[in-house]
């Protein structure tokens, strides 16, 4: 809508180091945080130990982010909500094919959790975009985003239940250290897929409305 705005509007995203910091801090607190108190965990006193550290670690994390900033990033409740099913099944059943179930369980529950957002005021695309990429959006043209963000939202509704869908079928008919190896190839594959069709759709999106992409200033 350049011509109504009588100026370029844009989509504003952090220097290059800025947004590699803060996505990596994202990514430190929904999953590298876990991990770690896993592997401590588990040195010390096994398994079920380790899975209970990793699930304590995320909550804190979760915890410390709303005392310190009234606000819990997507990212982070995604990681909870999956390790919190992952832990329960893994310590309810102490049966490794019943563990395996919460890796297509999982994908659904992030499908459902994407579908219930699509059609709101708050797409979780949009969050999550603007959480860890600061993203932020002309205001001239936020109506015409936001149904970008939440048809996007829709997509990666599709692209989790592709994934559940595929697992649960590897599952069923895979020895399991074949389906640990078609889990890695066909999760990446099919993530990369809704990477490449999002990045593709607001592309087309930002060319139809008029809109550049440019870094803040320093």
């Amino acid at each position: 809508m350049t011509g109504m705005t009588g100026m370029t509007e844009h989509l504003e995203l952090p220097r290059p180091l800025s947004l590699a910091r803060t996505m990596a801090w994202n990514l430190f607190e929904a999953v590298g945080f876990p991990i770690a108190a896993f592997y401590v965990a588990y040195e010390l006193d096994g398994r079920n130990a380790g899975l209970i550290a990793a699930l304590a670690a995320v909550w804190l994390a979760a915890a410390i982010r709303k005392v310190v900033t009234k606000s819990v990033p997507g990212l982070l409740i995604i990681s909870a909500v999956v390790l919190t099913l992952q832990t329960a099944a893994a310590i309810a059943t102490g049966n490794l094919w019943i563990f395996l179930l919460h890796f297509p369980f999982a994908n659904l529950c992030l499908c459902v959790l994407f579908a219930r957002t699509a059609s709101g005021p708050n797409p979780l695309c949009a969050r999550l975009a603007a959480e860890m990429m600061c993203l932020r959006q002309p205001a001239a043209c936020q109506a015409s985003l936001h149904r970008f963000f939440q048809g996007a939202t829709w997509l990666w509704a599709g692209v989790f239940l592709a994934i559940a869908v595929c697992l649960g079928v590897l599952l069923a008919i895979e020895p399991i250290p074949v389906f640990l190896v078609l889990t890695t190839v066909a999760t990446v594959v099919l993530i990369c897929i809704g990477i490449g069709a999002s990045i593709l759709w607001l592309r087309s999106v930002l060319r139809k409305l008029g809109i550049s992409l440019r870094f803040a200033a320093a």
